[in-house]
This record gives C-alpha cells, sequence and structure tokens, in this order.
C-alpha cells in the first residue's frame, strides 16, 4: 500500500481499470513502494486536481536503458506511482 500522500491517486487509477505493470521496491533502497501504470499520467493536472503537497515531486527518467518512466514521487514516504512517458492511454 503506497503511502497516504499518494493513496487517492493509487486507488483513482485502479478504479478506473488502469494496467497496474508493477509494485513493490523498485530500483534503489531508496524506494519503499512503486507502483507502475501502464498509462501516460499528466502529473501537473494530478498535482493540482488532488491538492498534492510539497513533498510529492514529479520524478521523470528520459533513459532509455533502464526504461523511462513519468509519475509523482513522495519524498517524504519514499514512494512513487510511475507511468509511461508515451504510448499509452493518459490519465490526468
Amino acid at each position: 500500500m503506497v503511502c497516504e500522500h499518494l493513496s487517492a491517486l493509487d486507488r483513482e487509477l485502479t478504479e478506473s481499470g488502469a494496467n497496474e505493470t508493477f509494485r513493490g521496491q523498485a530500483w534503489s533502497d531508496n524506494c519503499r513502494e512503486w507502483v507502475y501504470y501502464d498509462v501516460v499520467l499528466d502529473v501537473e493536472n494530478l498535482r493540482s486536481r488532488l491538492g498534492l503537497g510539497s513533498m510529492v515531486t514529479v520524478h521523470e527518467n528520459l533513459d532509455e536503458r533502464s526504461g523511462t518512466e513519468r509519475g509523482l514521487a513522495c519524498n517524504l514516504c519514499k514512494d512513487g506511482i510511475m507511468g509511461r512517458i508515451s504510448g499509452a492511454e493518459g490519465f490526468s
């Protein structure tokens, strides 16, 4: 279960039927639970619409060797919700 700061987004994505592709400790000991969905997240709209606090920031990785991703990460709890950069249905 992701932290309280990201739980509303996680719930919305699940209820929308978005395809979850991974849930767990992603790529480092500095990550607690990261959840990956097969959607493109409109991160700025989501931050605004859900009223996410300053501890939730946009995370983006554009390195194709390690896998591209864009989403929202809680810097306080070390959780994240990631989506694709492109090529999938959008979620805002």
